[in-house]
């Protein structure tokens, strides 16, 4: 993470980045993690930051920890 980059900017790359290179569509994401598209969509253009619960079921979806999501990418 660069001194200017937020944790919410390096949540939003790690998690784009994560899904992109298991091969993921929004919507396959949404469905292993049972959140909605729009929501995925939203934390990946930092429109929204999530509670840790959500990292965690986003985590597992990507079959990743959660402190991966929140490395910067």
């Amino acid at each position: 993470m660069t001194k200017t980059q937020t944790l919410a900017a390096s949540f939003a790359a790690a998690l784009k980045t994560t899904r992109l290179a298991r091969q993921l569509s929004q919507e396959a994401l949404a469905q292993k993690a049972g959140l909605s598209v729009s929501y995925i969509s939203m934390l990946e253009r930092e429109q929204r930051t999530p509670p840790l619960d959500t990292i965690e079921q986003l985590a597992k979806a990507l079959k990743v920890t959660p402190l991966d999501l929140l490395r910067a990418a």
